[in-house]
Parts: C-alpha cells; structure tokens; sequence
C-alpha cells in the first residue's frame, strides 16, 4: 500500500543545501525573515574537508554557535590545530604554527558531527526544516519561486510544494537549483581527493602536507582521535583502479615513506571513503531574479586553500548583511535587488580574483618536478 502525502507552504526565503554554507545562512537571517531550509539527506554524511581557518571563530562568536556549548559537545565536533608541517618546494620540514594568531588556533572539524549540530541549532532558532527531500521542479510565477521537492521514499513519498520569495542554492559543487535554470559551470582543472581515516596512533597531532610527482598529500587528526589521510591529483594520471578500493589504496599510501607508519597496525581498522571531486569550479552567473548561488555551488576552491569551509561561511554572512542592508525581499523593490545583484556578484569576483592569486602562488613554489604533469598544469606561464 503506497502512501503519497504533499504539503504546501510559503516562505520569505527558501535555501536549497542543509550543508555549512546553508545552515549559516539559515542561522543568520531567521530573526529578519521566514527562513526555509531544505536538503535531500535525511542526516549529513562523512565528509572530508575538515580545516576550518581561526578567521572562522569570528562567525561562530556572531552567530552564539559553539563557544557556549558543553566541553563534552565541543569534543565531538573539533580539536584545536597547533599547525601545519610540510614537505612543500623543498626536502626540508618546514612548521606554521597558529601560536601567535589573533584569532586563536585553527580547527580540525569532525565535519559530519558539525554539520548535525548546524541543523540542531538551525531548528532550534525557527528556521523550518526539511530533509530527505531533494529538488525536482522550479518555476517563477506571479512573483514568486514555486518549488516541488520529493522525498526518495517511493511507498511513502512525499511531496512539498513551497512558494518563496527568495532562493539560495546552497547545494555545492552540483548547484542543482542553477542547473536547473541552465545555468552553466566552468570546471578549471581536474583534481580529484581520494581518502580514508583510521584511529590515529602518533603523538604528532599537526596537519601535514607532502607534495610529490603526482600531486600532494594530506593528513590531519580530528576529534575521537580519528586520522584523515587523502592523496591529491587529477583524475587522468593514476590508474582509476588505484582509487577504487581501500585494498588498491592502502598499498599506493604506504609507498610513502611519512604516511606508513601512519598505516602500519591500522589496515584492518580503515574507514576508506573513496573518491569526490576537489577541483576549481565557478558558476557563469551568481545571481538571477530572486535567487542567488552560495557556497560551492557559485565556486569551489582546491582544498589546498584550506579555504572551503571558510568561504561557505564568510559567503553566507556577507550575503546575510546585503539581504537586511538592501531589503528588497518582502516589497520586491527591482531597483534595490539590482544593486544587491551587482555588490554580491562584484563580492564574489574579489573572492574569486584573490582565492586564484593565492593557488597560483603557492603551486609555483614547488619546483622539484617542473617536467610532471601534475605540476606542469599548474605552472604561471
């Protein structure tokens, strides 16, 4: 017996993406509007991605997120970072530690747990919520968004259609509300992330990254203890089988000298998450009528920026404060939301100009295999 329930509702804003970039935002504009969140998983799944910069702290401290939770909460969801050590442009060990930045330390993210304690907080504060329920029709009429999502659940499906004034595609590298609208994506490279973790069994807690011929090594501990080891390259240059199975996996890792001992002991123990796409994407239009795109879905970095999870929330505070500063929502002011328009595209350019000057730079550092073609990609010619 199939069991098809639907709803209907109305909402100022509706943000598409229950990840970091849409639960801040959620969080940071439901005291000025009605504020609907919505995602297709019914709860967050692992992620990798998991260096959060101290610049961040200031956007928690904003928002009341974290710095009044429990010791014991806190545990879960992070660990302060003394730094990083890397082999990179040279043999030699170098070391930044966060010691002497303003902002403190920066923080390992069990990226999951944080992102269920963004959807607890996100419920918590009035921002209707609905997950497990992914996008599957769109159209503008009389002023309005008109969006059908369905729950995946065939026996017992369920449908919603929500009216909204405003829309966030906050859906990542995928942007489906974007692309359903036909918006196209630029794809600058072809950099791919395989990675695992396992319990860590080293006192060294500091993040690590190796460069070698064929791309570049991560590693990092998170809360419980948990190590995430992930290798970085473009999709064409390692045999695709490499990366299928932690049994092809673990022996291509443990060819390097500084993440064996990491392994040794752990083999039977790794969670092995295979491969996502880490490369430099950009959507060709940011912003349309009574919609924009936040987060990864208007652009993603190479997470050798360590920058990712940053921009989600910088991106979603900056476009909290031109939605009060501009209001142009609840009266549909067309002259102010073309103003809005052109700051937040303009915003987004500045962040995107200063994200390829800073890849550019620390690419061009390393030297050592000018003639690969891993690095040859990435030379400034």
């Amino acid at each position: 017996m199939y069991e098809l329930k639907e709803y209907n509702s109305t909402t100022d804003i509706l943000i598409i993406g229950g990840g970091i970039a849409g639960c801040i935002a959620a969080i940071s504009l439901v005291n000025h509007y009605n504020v609907t969140l919505l995602d297709k998983l019914v709860e967050p799944v692992d992620r990798i991605g998991e260096s959060l910069a101290p610049a961040a702290q200031r956007i928690l401290k904003e928002l009341y997120l974290l710095e009044n939770e429990s010791d014991a909460v806190k545990q879960t969801i992070f660990r302060n970072n003394l730094g990083m050590q890397s082999y990179w442009g040279s043999n030699q060990l170098q070391i930044v530690d966060h010691m002497r930045n303003p902002d403190g330390f920066s923080r390992s993210l069990d990226r999951k747990n944080f992102e269920v304690y963004l959807r607890k907080i996100a419920t918590e504060r009035g921002v209707n919520c609905i997950w497990g329920t992914r996008l599957s029709n769109s159209s503008y009429e009389n002023n309005y968004w008109k969006i059908t999502t369905k729950s995946d659940d065939l026996k017992n499906r369920i449908t919603h259609t929500i009216q909204a004034k405003f829309v966030i595609d906050a859906t990542g590298r995928q942007s489906h509300f974007t692309k359903s609208l036909g918006i196209k994506r630029t794809q600058y490279d072809k950099l791919i992330s395989c990675w695992m973790s396992l319990p860590n069994t080293q006192e060294n807690t500091m993040s690590t990254i190796v460069a070698d011929e064929l791309g570049w090594w991560y590693s990092a501990v998170l809360p419980d203890n948990k190590r995430v080891i992930a290798f970085q390259t473009d999709a064409d240059l390692v045999d695709r089988n490499t990366f299928k199975h932690v049994n092809s996996f673990l022996p291509f890792a443990k060819e390097h000298k500084l993440f064996q001992p990491l392994i040794e002991g752990n083999e039977t123990t790794v969670n092995f998450h295979g491969t996502i796409s880490a490369n430099s994407t950009r959507l060709e239009q940011v912003t349309g009528k009574q919609w924009v795109a936040l987060g990864d879905a208007a652009m993603s970095f190479d997470p050798l920026s360590s920058q990712g999870m940053f921009n989600a929330m910088a991106n979603a505070m900056q476009l909290q404060k031109l939605l009060i500063n501009y209001d142009f929502i609840k009266g549909l002011d067309s002259t102010k939301e073309q103003q809005f328009n052109r700051l937040y595209e303009n915003q987004l350019q500045q962040v995107w100009n200063h994200y390829l000057k800073h890849k550019n730079f620390f690419y061009s550092t390393e030297t050592r295999w000018k003639e690969a073609t891993f690095w040859k990609r990435r030379s400034i010619n």
